[in-house]
């Protein structure tokens, strides 16, 4: 992705871009930068930017608007989202010659014009038939963001700065799984980090001074009861992040963080996987650069749970995940919560 950002910000502009997958933020970025290296002023940008919609439009259609020449510019931009419904009439010879039309204009698009196809689809089986197929050339794909960790060190770096461990561990459980929010968050941190100390490491000061996280309850001090199997302090470290963070959100984000520690827990339950190398270790648990750097804790966790205990909480996440999202009923996210730890530390 950097790399054809880098090609965008050196002026070198494809003539077709085929954008697919649900990560709509990037995607946004992306034509900015397209729109930013086409014209030399918002004006102009405005001016010669049309967006349109698959479905108000056949094929042939598409291909006759972007044949179109500009109005005073030497270059337009023509986006079209959810190209993935783009209309389809008449007969099949019909609808076969329309799709020729378009094959036609994608063999020699005009140097003129700048087209951007974008769907969220990411169903490769569809992306395999025609026309999808012949965009192949042109297409870049952007999957849902899977890894906090990941996305968040390579949004800092690209601004010229790095997280230290904890402060990276401390960022990705609280800030929601959203390339949008994480990018936001991140310009936020930095901004603020900038003003406070000299370098361009980003600590875990900056996450909760920025961020607002408690010093005494956050889920650094929730992972350590979990592992002291304290069910008291665990209830209220988590009951004063509910207060903090508002009762539902601050579920929903303990949740969240406990999924991922115990699912890490209950991968490492296997022996095999204890002996690998330290980094294949990380790799396997999802964690991220200096995220390497609490491996061992979680070894050390696998001595805390057995995998039945493991299993059992992961279940109980799951229930308890479901009733936050109206599948389950239940009475107020506080019981809600109460119950969950109960479960989980075997006192049920």
């Amino acid at each position: 992705m950097e790399a054809l950002k880098k090609k965008i910000r050196s002026g070198k502009i494809d003539p077709v871009y085929f954008f697919t997958g649900p990560e709509s933020y990037i995607k946004e970025e992306l034509a900015g930068l397209i729109k930013a290296a086409l014209f030399p002023s918002p004006e102009e940008a405005a001016f010669n930017t049309s967006v349109a919609y698959g479905q108000d439009m056949t094929l042939e259609e598409l291909a006759s608007k972007a044949s179109e020449y500009p109005m005073f510019t030497p270059k337009k931009l023509l986006v079209v989202r959810q190209f993935d419904k783009i209309k389809r009439t008449g007969s099949k010879e019909q609808q076969k010659h329309q799709e020729v039309r378009f094959v036609s204009y994608l063999a020699d698009p005009a140097d003129f014009t700048v087209l951007i196809l974008d769907t969220d689809s990411a169903d490769k089986k569809e992306l395999d038939k025609s026309p999808f197929s012949e965009l192949k050339k042109f297409r870049t794909d952007f999957p849902a963001i899977r890894s906090v960790d990941a996305f968040a060190t390579e949004r800092a770096r690209a601004a010229g700065w790095d997280f230290e461990p904890e402060a990276l561990k401390l960022f990705s459980a609280y800030v929601e799984p959203s390339s949008r929010e994480i990018a936001h968050e991140i310009d936020k941190i930095i901004l603020y980090a900038s003003s406070k100390h000299a370098g361009n490491t980003i600590a875990s000061t900056d996450i909760f001074e920025c961020v607002g996280i408690s010093k005494t309850y956050n889920v650094f001090e929730l992972e350590k009861a979990l592992a002291e199997r304290n069910l008291r302090l665990s209830s209220g470290i988590s009951l004063m992040i509910m207060e903090h963070e508002g009762a539902k959100d601050g579920l929903g984000g303990i949740v969240r963080y406990m999924t991922t520690f115990f699912m890490r827990i209950w991968k490492l339950s296997v022996p095999a996987v204890q002996q690998l190398p330290q980094a294949d270790i990380a790799r396997i648990l999802g964690m991220y650069g200096k995220q390497e750097f609490f491996v061992r804790n979680y070894l050390g966790y696998t001595k805390k749970f057995t995998v039945r205990e493991t299993e059992a909480a992961i279940i109980a996440l799951r229930e308890t995940d479901a009733a936050l999202k109206g599948l389950l009923p239940y009475s107020d996210e506080r019981h809600l919560l109460l119950c969950l730890m109960q479960k989980i530390l075997g006192k049920a």
